[in-house]
């Protein structure tokens, strides 16, 4: 199983070296999709041996990921293992993922934070356990935790997907995507570390956004 982590950021030089380092010491190659910082992001993970693609601007988390993806497919990699670039996910649980993936016919296998909430923002609670119900009627699966962004998909979910969103909602419609072609999704625990950083998620902006992709999800089916 070949496997490598796919890392979008914007502005995450603070914890982005250090996050990249842990990553090489289990053997993993990181690929970084600097999606237009202002900062040094780039620059770091650059020093630090990662792979590197940058968007001339800022053009989403989901943009962001699909160019992840694709690269990563086209390099050979049947494993992708996606992590959020602000030092929230423990790279410590990537073999927790892979060790699942070895053993289960699931091909999307997604972080759950929900039993470990100690320090999640009361709001950011409220809204993914929202979003993870109403996720799962539609998936018609259980998936206790749809935002988190830690996550390892296997590539042939891929083949008979194309994903049409840019933004935060692209997690989801992947989700929901692969759920309606029978795909089946697994979760395990993961630790999530807080340290006061401020969402990018606007929450007015993106619950649209994910309104939309759900009528039009929705509509598809009809």
């Amino acid at each position: 199983m070949l496997s490598c982590v796919i890392i979008p950021t914007f502005n995450e030089s603070k914890a982005i070296g250090g996050l990249i380092r842990q990553i090489h010491k289990l053997g993993h190659k990181v690929i970084i999709i600097d999606d237009g910082s202002i900062d040094e992001t780039a620059s770091i993970a650059l020093d630090c041996q990662a792979e590197v693609l940058r968007n001339s601007k800022n053009l989403g988390k989901g943009a962001s990921l699909i160019k992840g993806y694709n690269f990563a497919i086209a390099q050979g990699f049947d494993t992708l293992i996606t992590m959020d670039g602000d030092g929230q996910h423990a790279s410590a649980d990537i073999p927790a993922f892979i060790e699942r993936a070895q053993n289960s016919a699931c091909v999307i296998i997604v972080g759950n934070r929900m039993a470990m909430t100690k320090g999640m923002p009361f709001l950011r609670i409220l809204t993914n356990r929202f979003m993870s119900g109403f996720i799962s009627l539609l998936t018609k699966q259980y998936i206790p935790d749809t935002q988190c962004g830690f996550r390892l998909i296997k590539k042939e979910v891929f083949t008979k997907i194309n994903l049409s969103t840019s933004k935060y909602e692209t997690e989801s419609e992947l989700l929901i995507r692969a759920a309606h072609l029978g795909f089946k999704i697994e979760s395990i625990p993961v630790r999530t570390i807080y340290s006061g950083e401020k969402s990018q998620i606007n929450p007015l902006v993106d619950t649209l956004r994910f309104l939309r992709l759900i009528f039009k999800e929705f509509t598809r089916k009809l």
